[in-house]
Protein backbone atom coordinates (compact mmCIF):
# COMPACT_ATOMS: atom_id res chain seq x y z
CA UNK A 1 0.00 0.00 0.00
CA UNK A 2 0.76 3.38 -0.80
CA UNK A 3 0.68 4.88 2.61
CA UNK A 4 4.34 5.21 3.48
CA UNK A 5 4.99 7.58 0.93
CA UNK A 6 1.98 9.93 2.25
CA UNK A 7 3.23 11.68 5.13
CA UNK A 8 0.24 13.44 6.58
CA UNK A 9 0.77 16.83 8.36
CA UNK A 10 1.17 15.67 12.27
CA UNK A 11 0.81 18.92 13.83
CA UNK A 12 -1.77 17.93 17.28
CA UNK A 13 -4.82 17.26 16.51
CA UNK A 14 -7.57 18.43 18.68
CA UNK A 15 -9.93 16.01 19.31
CA UNK A 16 -13.09 16.34 21.92
CA UNK A 17 -11.04 16.91 25.73
CA UNK A 18 -7.39 16.64 25.30
CA UNK A 19 -4.70 18.03 22.09
CA UNK A 20 -3.32 14.98 21.10
CA UNK A 21 -0.63 14.58 18.78
CA UNK A 22 -1.25 11.36 15.11
CA UNK A 23 0.77 8.73 15.27
CA UNK A 24 0.46 8.59 11.41
CA UNK A 25 0.85 5.03 11.48
CA UNK A 26 -2.02 3.24 9.55
CA UNK A 27 -5.47 2.81 11.50
CA UNK A 28 -3.97 3.05 15.09
CA UNK A 29 -5.23 6.91 14.92
CA UNK A 30 -8.78 5.94 14.48
CA UNK A 31 -8.29 3.28 17.74
CA UNK A 32 -6.59 6.28 20.16
CA UNK A 33 -9.56 8.75 18.00
CA UNK A 34 -6.56 11.50 17.21
CA UNK A 35 -3.32 10.06 18.55
CA UNK A 36 -0.88 9.81 21.64
CA UNK A 37 -2.03 12.76 24.07
CA UNK A 38 0.32 15.58 23.46
CA UNK A 39 2.95 16.85 26.53
CA UNK A 40 1.44 13.62 28.30
CA UNK A 41 3.21 10.58 28.75
CA UNK A 42 1.95 6.85 26.79
CA UNK A 43 2.85 3.00 28.36
CA UNK A 44 3.27 0.68 25.81
CA UNK A 45 3.72 -2.33 27.40
CA UNK A 46 3.76 -6.17 25.91
CA UNK A 47 5.59 -9.64 25.32
CA UNK A 48 8.50 -10.27 23.19
CA UNK A 49 8.23 -9.53 19.71
CA UNK A 50 4.57 -7.66 20.07
CA UNK A 51 5.90 -4.56 17.78
CA UNK A 52 6.76 -2.62 20.92
CA UNK A 53 9.96 -1.06 19.69
CA UNK A 54 8.82 -0.64 15.91
CA UNK A 55 5.42 0.97 16.75
CA UNK A 56 7.67 3.47 18.96
CA UNK A 57 9.93 4.03 15.79
CA UNK A 58 7.54 4.65 13.63
CA UNK A 59 5.83 7.02 15.49
CA UNK A 60 9.21 8.90 15.69
CA UNK A 61 9.94 8.47 11.96
CA UNK A 62 7.04 9.91 10.66
CA UNK A 63 7.03 12.75 12.85
CA UNK A 64 10.70 13.29 11.48
CA UNK A 65 9.86 13.22 8.08
CA UNK A 66 6.93 15.76 8.94
CA UNK A 67 9.11 17.94 9.99
CA UNK A 68 8.60 17.24 13.88
CA UNK A 69 12.23 15.89 15.60
CA UNK A 70 11.94 13.25 18.10
CA UNK A 71 14.94 11.59 20.55
CA UNK A 72 14.66 7.90 20.77
CA UNK A 73 16.37 6.42 23.98
CA UNK A 74 17.06 2.91 24.30
CA UNK A 75 17.99 0.76 27.44
CA UNK A 76 18.76 -2.49 25.74
CA UNK A 77 19.47 -2.56 22.07
CA UNK A 78 22.40 -1.04 20.51
CA UNK A 79 22.34 1.68 17.83
CA UNK A 80 23.84 0.39 15.06
CA UNK A 81 21.13 -2.94 15.16
CA UNK A 82 18.29 -0.59 15.63
CA UNK A 83 19.47 1.59 12.68
CA UNK A 84 19.98 -1.92 10.71
CA UNK A 85 16.79 -2.95 11.64
CA UNK A 86 14.74 0.25 10.93
CA UNK A 87 16.09 -0.23 6.88
CA UNK A 88 14.25 -3.02 7.04
CA UNK A 89 11.02 -0.99 7.01
CA UNK A 90 12.64 1.56 4.67
CA UNK A 91 13.22 4.25 7.40
CA UNK A 92 16.75 5.65 6.88
CA UNK A 93 17.24 6.88 10.10
CA UNK A 94 21.20 8.17 9.38
CA UNK A 95 20.00 10.65 6.59
CA UNK A 96 17.27 12.05 9.30
CA UNK A 97 19.87 12.22 12.16
CA UNK A 98 22.18 14.24 9.73
CA UNK A 99 19.57 16.65 9.41
CA UNK A 100 19.05 17.26 13.03
CA UNK A 101 15.08 15.02 13.00
CA UNK A 102 16.18 12.14 15.05
CA UNK A 103 18.34 11.51 17.70
CA UNK A 104 19.20 7.67 18.52
CA UNK A 105 20.59 7.33 22.17
CA UNK A 106 22.02 4.62 23.76
CA UNK A 107 21.32 4.30 27.06
CA UNK A 108 24.35 2.45 28.38
CA UNK A 109 25.11 2.42 31.86
CA UNK A 110 28.51 1.56 33.87
CA UNK A 111 27.59 -1.18 36.56
CA UNK A 112 30.73 0.42 38.49
CA UNK A 113 28.49 3.18 39.00
CA UNK A 114 25.27 1.55 39.64
CA UNK A 115 27.40 -0.85 42.31
CA UNK A 116 28.63 1.79 44.09
CA UNK A 117 25.11 3.59 44.40
CA UNK A 118 26.10 7.09 42.78
CA UNK A 119 23.69 6.18 40.16
CA UNK A 120 20.27 8.42 39.64
CA UNK A 121 18.69 9.74 36.42
CA UNK A 122 19.72 13.32 36.94
CA UNK A 123 22.92 13.25 34.56
CA UNK A 124 20.75 11.04 32.24
CA UNK A 125 18.10 13.48 31.74
CA UNK A 126 20.69 16.78 32.07
CA UNK A 127 21.83 15.24 28.66
CA UNK A 128 18.18 14.64 26.98
CA UNK A 129 17.46 18.23 28.19
CA UNK A 130 20.27 19.67 25.99
CA UNK A 131 19.65 17.57 23.08
CA UNK A 132 15.93 17.93 22.97
CA UNK A 133 16.23 22.31 23.46
CA UNK A 134 18.87 22.05 20.73
CA UNK A 135 16.83 19.67 18.50
CA UNK A 136 13.94 21.67 19.32
CA UNK A 137 12.32 17.62 19.79
CA UNK A 138 8.31 16.74 21.46
CA UNK A 139 8.59 13.84 21.20
CA UNK A 140 10.66 11.04 22.62
CA UNK A 141 10.57 7.27 23.05
CA UNK A 142 12.08 5.59 25.98
CA UNK A 143 12.69 1.95 24.85
CA UNK A 144 12.77 -0.54 27.45
CA UNK A 145 11.65 1.69 30.49
CA UNK A 146 11.84 -2.03 32.55
CA UNK A 147 15.92 -2.12 31.97
CA UNK A 148 16.30 1.38 33.79
CA UNK A 149 14.46 -0.40 36.67
CA UNK A 150 16.42 -2.71 37.19
CA UNK A 151 19.21 -0.57 38.16
CA UNK A 152 17.79 0.16 41.53
CA UNK A 153 17.39 -2.42 44.08
CA UNK A 154 15.68 -0.39 46.40
CA UNK A 155 11.84 -0.12 45.35
CA UNK A 156 11.22 2.90 46.89
CA UNK A 157 14.08 4.68 45.21
CA UNK A 158 13.37 2.55 42.21
CA UNK A 159 9.63 4.40 42.14
CA UNK A 160 11.25 7.86 43.45
CA UNK A 161 13.82 8.18 40.44
CA UNK A 162 10.84 7.32 37.73
CA UNK A 163 8.62 9.32 39.11
CA UNK A 164 11.23 11.75 38.95
CA UNK A 165 11.64 10.80 34.86
CA UNK A 166 7.98 11.15 34.61
CA UNK A 167 7.99 14.96 35.80
CA UNK A 168 10.87 15.86 33.67
CA UNK A 169 8.94 14.54 31.02
CA UNK A 170 5.79 16.66 32.04
CA UNK A 171 7.68 19.85 32.64
CA UNK A 172 8.90 19.58 29.32
CA UNK A 173 6.08 19.11 27.66
CA UNK A 174 6.76 15.87 26.43
CA UNK A 175 4.69 13.64 24.48
CA UNK A 176 6.84 10.54 25.41
CA UNK A 177 6.15 6.87 24.59
CA UNK A 178 7.61 4.47 27.32
CA UNK A 179 8.07 0.86 26.40
CA UNK A 180 8.20 -2.03 29.25
CA UNK A 181 8.18 -6.14 29.28
CA UNK A 182 4.87 -7.50 30.52
CA UNK A 183 3.30 -10.58 29.99
CA UNK A 184 0.04 -10.63 30.26
CA UNK A 185 -1.93 -13.62 32.26
CA UNK A 186 1.19 -15.03 33.40
CA UNK A 187 0.88 -16.23 37.07
CA UNK A 188 3.42 -13.26 37.76
CA UNK A 189 1.72 -9.73 38.53
CA UNK A 190 3.34 -6.99 36.13
CA UNK A 191 6.11 -5.93 38.52
CA UNK A 192 6.39 -2.36 37.56
CA UNK A 193 2.41 -2.09 37.51
CA UNK A 194 2.80 2.02 38.58
CA UNK A 195 3.96 2.65 35.31
CA UNK A 196 0.26 2.14 34.48
CA UNK A 197 -0.95 4.54 37.27
CA UNK A 198 1.40 7.06 36.49
CA UNK A 199 0.92 7.24 32.46
CA UNK A 200 -1.92 9.04 30.97
CA UNK A 201 -2.45 6.37 27.76
CA UNK A 202 -1.73 2.56 28.59
CA UNK A 203 -1.41 0.47 25.50
CA UNK A 204 -1.06 -3.30 25.62
CA UNK A 205 0.34 -5.63 22.83
CA UNK A 206 0.32 -9.27 23.07
CA UNK A 207 -0.18 -12.18 20.63
CA UNK A 208 -1.99 -15.60 20.44
CA UNK A 209 -2.18 -18.62 18.53
CA UNK A 210 -5.14 -20.42 17.21
CA UNK A 211 -5.66 -22.71 14.49
CA UNK A 212 -1.61 -22.80 14.14
CA UNK A 213 -1.96 -18.49 13.04
CA UNK A 214 -0.27 -16.15 15.23
CA UNK A 215 -2.21 -12.74 15.47
CA UNK A 216 -1.08 -9.73 17.31
CA UNK A 217 -3.27 -7.76 18.84
CA UNK A 218 -3.72 -4.19 20.33
CA UNK A 219 -5.72 -2.91 23.42
CA UNK A 220 -6.58 0.25 25.17
CA UNK A 221 -6.04 0.07 28.66
CA UNK A 222 -6.75 3.77 30.13
CA UNK A 223 -6.73 7.26 28.13
CA UNK A 224 -7.29 9.85 30.48
CA UNK A 225 -9.51 12.82 29.05
CA UNK A 226 -10.11 11.15 26.04
CA UNK A 227 -12.56 8.49 24.23
CA UNK A 228 -10.96 5.71 22.66
CA UNK A 229 -11.41 2.41 20.87
CA UNK A 230 -11.75 -0.04 24.25
CA UNK A 231 -11.81 -3.42 22.29
CA UNK A 232 -8.76 -5.65 20.94
CA UNK A 233 -8.07 -4.71 17.77
CA UNK A 234 -5.73 -7.28 15.33
CA UNK A 235 -2.71 -5.75 13.74
CA UNK A 236 0.18 -6.40 11.51
CA UNK A 237 3.85 -5.91 11.32
CA UNK A 238 4.17 -5.25 7.08
CA UNK A 239 7.61 -4.64 5.36
CA UNK A 240 6.23 -0.87 5.56
CA UNK A 241 5.47 -0.83 9.46
CA UNK A 242 2.28 -1.40 11.78
CA UNK A 243 -1.01 -1.88 9.80
CA UNK A 244 -4.62 -1.63 11.35
CA UNK A 245 -7.74 -1.79 10.00
CA UNK A 246 -9.92 -1.58 12.95
CA UNK A 247 -13.77 -0.95 12.76
CA UNK A 248 -13.64 1.58 15.84
CA UNK A 249 -16.46 3.87 14.76
CA UNK A 250 -19.47 3.72 16.37
CA UNK A 251 -21.46 5.23 13.17
CA UNK A 252 -21.27 3.93 9.68
CA UNK A 253 -19.48 6.30 7.16
CA UNK A 254 -20.83 4.44 4.29
CA UNK A 255 -21.94 6.33 0.74
CA UNK A 256 -25.48 6.16 0.01
CA UNK A 257 -26.08 4.06 -3.05
CA UNK A 258 -27.44 6.29 -5.84
CA UNK A 259 -27.45 3.84 -8.87
CA UNK A 260 -28.19 0.73 -10.17
CA UNK A 261 -25.80 -1.26 -12.89
CA UNK A 262 -26.31 -4.28 -14.50
CA UNK A 263 -25.01 -7.62 -13.74
CA UNK A 264 -24.64 -8.52 -17.36
CA UNK A 265 -27.60 -10.18 -18.30
CA UNK A 266 -30.84 -8.44 -19.04
CA UNK A 267 -33.12 -11.14 -17.41
CA UNK A 268 -31.18 -11.21 -14.09
CA UNK A 269 -31.52 -7.26 -13.92
CA UNK A 270 -35.35 -7.58 -14.54
CA UNK A 271 -35.48 -10.13 -11.64
CA UNK A 272 -33.17 -8.22 -9.66
CA UNK A 273 -35.47 -5.06 -9.61
CA UNK A 274 -33.22 -3.31 -12.42
CA UNK A 275 -29.63 -4.72 -11.75
CA UNK A 276 -27.39 -4.25 -8.66
CA UNK A 277 -27.18 -1.66 -6.66
CA UNK A 278 -24.02 -0.15 -6.99
CA UNK A 279 -21.22 0.20 -3.73
CA UNK A 280 -23.66 -2.20 -2.07
CA UNK A 281 -22.84 -6.29 -1.08
CA UNK A 282 -24.12 -9.05 -2.88
CA UNK A 283 -24.15 -12.64 -1.78
CA UNK A 284 -24.66 -15.53 -4.46
CA UNK A 285 -24.75 -18.80 -3.08
CA UNK A 286 -25.48 -22.26 -3.85
CA UNK A 287 -24.19 -26.05 -4.00
CA UNK A 288 -20.98 -26.86 -6.06
CA UNK A 289 -21.63 -26.55 -9.77
CA UNK A 290 -24.78 -24.30 -9.52
CA UNK A 291 -23.10 -21.19 -11.53
CA UNK A 292 -22.04 -19.03 -8.88
CA UNK A 293 -18.73 -17.81 -10.72
CA UNK A 294 -20.08 -17.92 -13.82
CA UNK A 295 -22.93 -15.19 -12.42
CA UNK A 296 -20.07 -13.62 -10.79
CA UNK A 297 -17.82 -13.41 -14.34
CA UNK A 298 -20.90 -12.79 -16.20
CA UNK A 299 -21.11 -9.31 -14.16
CA UNK A 300 -16.74 -8.94 -14.31
CA UNK A 301 -17.45 -8.70 -17.90
CA UNK A 302 -19.96 -6.79 -18.12
CA UNK A 303 -18.20 -3.64 -15.56
CA UNK A 304 -15.24 -4.16 -18.10
CA UNK A 305 -16.62 -3.63 -20.78
CA UNK A 306 -18.16 -0.24 -19.63
CA UNK A 307 -14.51 0.67 -18.65
CA UNK A 308 -15.17 -0.32 -14.55
CA UNK A 309 -12.32 -1.56 -12.95
CA UNK A 310 -12.93 -5.33 -11.25
CA UNK A 311 -10.24 -6.98 -8.59
CA UNK A 312 -11.41 -10.83 -8.81
CA UNK A 313 -9.73 -12.94 -5.63
CA UNK A 314 -10.30 -16.51 -6.52
CA UNK A 315 -9.20 -18.79 -3.46
CA UNK A 316 -10.43 -21.78 -5.01
CA UNK A 317 -9.06 -21.84 -8.80
CA UNK A 318 -5.54 -20.58 -10.85
CA UNK A 319 -6.24 -17.57 -12.49
CA UNK A 320 -5.41 -19.27 -16.03
CA UNK A 321 -7.79 -22.30 -14.86
CA UNK A 322 -10.48 -19.81 -14.37
CA UNK A 323 -10.17 -17.69 -17.49
CA UNK A 324 -10.01 -20.95 -19.58
CA UNK A 325 -12.94 -22.31 -17.82
CA UNK A 326 -15.40 -19.46 -18.49
CA UNK A 327 -14.75 -19.47 -22.52
CA UNK A 328 -16.87 -22.77 -22.59
CA UNK A 329 -19.84 -20.41 -21.40
CA UNK A 330 -19.35 -17.63 -24.09
CA UNK A 331 -17.16 -15.74 -21.27
CA UNK A 332 -13.63 -14.02 -22.27
CA UNK A 333 -12.07 -12.61 -19.40
CA UNK A 334 -8.82 -12.40 -21.17
CA UNK A 335 -9.43 -9.02 -22.90
CA UNK A 336 -10.01 -6.99 -19.56
CA UNK A 337 -7.12 -9.19 -18.13
CA UNK A 338 -4.90 -7.38 -21.27
CA UNK A 339 -6.71 -4.26 -20.84
CA UNK A 340 -5.85 -4.25 -17.35
CA UNK A 341 -9.08 -3.37 -16.47
CA UNK A 342 -9.71 -7.28 -14.78
CA UNK A 343 -7.48 -7.97 -12.43
CA UNK A 344 -7.57 -11.73 -11.37
CA UNK A 345 -5.91 -13.06 -7.80
CA UNK A 346 -5.64 -16.60 -6.93
CA UNK A 347 -4.52 -17.40 -3.49
CA UNK A 348 -4.53 -20.30 -1.30
CA UNK A 349 -6.35 -19.54 1.82
CA UNK A 350 -3.75 -21.49 3.94
CA UNK A 351 -0.93 -19.51 2.44
CA UNK A 352 -0.89 -16.48 5.15
CA UNK A 353 -3.02 -15.48 8.46
CA UNK A 354 -6.03 -13.48 8.57
CA UNK A 355 -4.09 -9.82 8.89
CA UNK A 356 -2.20 -10.50 6.12
CA UNK A 357 -4.97 -11.56 3.83
CA UNK A 358 -6.99 -8.40 4.85
CA UNK A 359 -4.05 -6.32 4.53
CA UNK A 360 -2.92 -8.00 0.84
CA UNK A 361 -6.56 -7.14 -0.30
CA UNK A 362 -6.50 -3.33 1.64
CA UNK A 363 -2.95 -2.97 -0.45
CA UNK A 364 -4.19 -3.98 -4.05
CA UNK A 365 -7.39 -2.28 -3.62
CA UNK A 366 -5.85 1.05 -2.84
CA UNK A 367 -3.17 0.28 -6.04
CA UNK A 368 -5.49 -1.02 -8.47
CA UNK A 369 -8.61 1.39 -7.44
CA UNK A 370 -11.56 -1.04 -8.42
CA UNK A 371 -14.88 -0.03 -8.65
CA UNK A 372 -16.06 -3.28 -8.08
CA UNK A 373 -14.52 -6.38 -5.95
CA UNK A 374 -15.93 -10.26 -6.53
CA UNK A 375 -14.24 -12.94 -3.64
CA UNK A 376 -15.10 -16.56 -4.88
CA UNK A 377 -15.51 -18.22 -2.38
CA UNK A 378 -16.22 -16.99 1.13
CA UNK A 379 -16.79 -20.59 2.49
CA UNK A 380 -13.11 -20.95 2.09
CA UNK A 381 -12.07 -18.57 4.02
CA UNK A 382 -12.67 -20.33 7.20
CA UNK A 383 -9.80 -22.47 6.42
CA UNK A 384 -7.44 -19.06 7.02
CA UNK A 385 -8.37 -19.33 10.76
CA UNK A 386 -12.01 -20.81 11.61
CA UNK A 387 -15.41 -19.24 11.26
CA UNK A 388 -14.45 -16.29 13.82
CA UNK A 389 -11.24 -14.93 12.32
CA UNK A 390 -13.17 -15.25 9.20
CA UNK A 391 -16.15 -13.35 10.52
CA UNK A 392 -13.47 -9.87 11.01
CA UNK A 393 -12.06 -10.77 8.74
CA UNK A 394 -14.91 -10.50 6.30
CA UNK A 395 -16.48 -7.68 7.90
CA UNK A 396 -13.94 -5.44 7.49
CA UNK A 397 -12.82 -6.64 4.08
CA UNK A 398 -16.66 -5.48 3.71
CA UNK A 399 -16.24 -2.09 5.69
CA UNK A 400 -13.01 -1.14 3.32
CA UNK A 401 -15.18 -1.90 0.27
CA UNK A 402 -18.15 0.44 1.53
CA UNK A 403 -16.33 3.17 2.59
CA UNK A 404 -14.86 3.70 -0.77
CA UNK A 405 -18.30 3.29 -2.53
CA UNK A 406 -17.25 -0.01 -4.22
CA UNK A 407 -19.61 -2.65 -5.15
CA UNK A 408 -18.83 -6.15 -3.93
CA UNK A 409 -19.78 -9.73 -4.53
CA UNK A 410 -19.33 -12.41 -2.27
CA UNK A 411 -19.73 -16.12 -3.64
CA UNK A 412 -20.28 -18.70 -0.74
CA UNK A 413 -20.20 -22.67 -1.43
CA UNK A 414 -23.58 -23.45 0.56
CA UNK A 415 -24.18 -27.38 2.05
CA UNK A 416 -26.76 -28.43 3.99
CA UNK A 417 -27.13 -25.41 5.95
CA UNK A 418 -30.31 -23.95 7.73
CA UNK A 419 -31.73 -21.34 6.03
CA UNK A 420 -30.32 -18.50 8.63
CA UNK A 421 -26.84 -19.89 8.05
CA UNK A 422 -27.30 -19.44 3.81
CA UNK A 423 -23.45 -16.96 3.88
CA UNK A 424 -21.37 -19.32 6.13
CA UNK A 425 -19.66 -16.77 8.03
CA UNK A 426 -22.92 -15.15 9.74
CA UNK A 427 -22.76 -11.58 7.87
CA UNK A 428 -26.01 -11.38 6.57
CA UNK A 429 -27.15 -8.59 8.61
CA UNK A 430 -23.90 -6.48 6.33
CA UNK A 431 -25.34 -8.41 2.69
CA UNK A 432 -27.51 -5.70 0.64
CA UNK A 433 -28.69 -8.04 -1.88
CA UNK A 434 -28.19 -12.21 -1.65
CA UNK A 435 -29.37 -14.40 -5.16
CA UNK A 436 -29.84 -18.01 -4.33
CA UNK A 437 -29.15 -21.00 -6.56
CA UNK A 438 -30.00 -24.77 -6.56
CA UNK A 439 -30.71 -27.66 -8.19
CA UNK A 440 -34.23 -28.90 -8.52
CA UNK A 441 -35.38 -32.65 -9.37
CA UNK A 442 -37.92 -32.34 -11.43
CA UNK A 443 -39.01 -36.22 -12.71
CA UNK A 444 -36.11 -37.52 -14.65
CA UNK A 445 -34.23 -34.16 -14.79
CA UNK A 446 -32.04 -31.76 -12.39
CA UNK A 447 -32.73 -28.13 -13.11
CA UNK A 448 -30.85 -25.36 -11.58
CA UNK A 449 -32.71 -22.62 -10.08
CA UNK A 450 -32.49 -19.52 -8.90
CA UNK A 451 -33.94 -16.96 -6.19
CA UNK A 452 -33.44 -13.41 -5.26
CA UNK A 453 -34.06 -13.77 -1.38
CA UNK A 454 -33.23 -10.23 -0.69
CA UNK A 455 -32.12 -6.73 -2.89
CA UNK A 456 -32.97 -3.75 -0.72
CA UNK A 457 -34.36 -0.61 -2.57
CA UNK A 458 -35.78 -2.43 -5.26
CA UNK A 459 -38.64 -4.19 -6.05
CA UNK A 460 -37.71 -7.77 -7.11
CA UNK A 461 -39.20 -11.09 -7.89
CA UNK A 462 -40.02 -13.35 -5.27
CA UNK A 463 -40.26 -16.49 -7.67
CA UNK A 464 -37.97 -19.17 -8.29
CA UNK A 465 -36.32 -19.37 -11.84
CA UNK A 466 -34.65 -21.99 -13.63
CA UNK A 467 -31.86 -21.55 -15.95
CA UNK A 468 -29.14 -23.18 -17.69
CA UNK A 469 -25.53 -22.62 -18.58
CA UNK A 470 -25.57 -22.58 -21.91
CA UNK A 471 -21.99 -21.53 -24.58
CA UNK A 472 -23.85 -18.42 -24.82
CA UNK A 473 -23.99 -17.93 -21.15
CA UNK A 474 -26.38 -17.81 -18.48
CA UNK A 475 -29.87 -18.39 -19.95
CA UNK A 476 -32.61 -17.84 -17.67
CA UNK A 477 -36.27 -19.39 -18.61
CA UNK A 478 -39.45 -17.63 -18.87
CA UNK A 479 -37.86 -13.43 -18.74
Amino acid sequence: MERHSKIQESSPISVTGIPKVATQIEGLDKILQGGFPQGRTTLVSGGPGTGKTVLGLEFLFRGAVSGEPGIFLTFEETGASIRQNALTFGWDLPSLEQAGKFFLMEGQIDPEVVLSGDFNVKGLLATLEAKAKAMEAQRIVIDAMDILMRFFDDPKRQQNEIFSFHKWLIDHNMTALLTAKNVKDRDVSFQYSYLDFMADCVIYLDQWVMDQVNTKRLQVIKYRGSAYGANEYPFLITDGGLFFNPISEVRMHHPSPSERISSGNMSLDGILGGGYQKGTCILISGSTGTGKTSIASTFACSACERGEKVLYVNYEESEDGMAAGMLSLGIDLRPAIEESVLRLISIMPESMGIEEHLFHKATVIEKFQPEHVIIDTISACKRIAGEKASFGFLLRLINICKQRGITMILINQSGASPEDEISGIGILSVIDSIVTLEYEATGNEVNRTLLVKKSRGAKHSNNYHTFSLTDHGVRIEGT
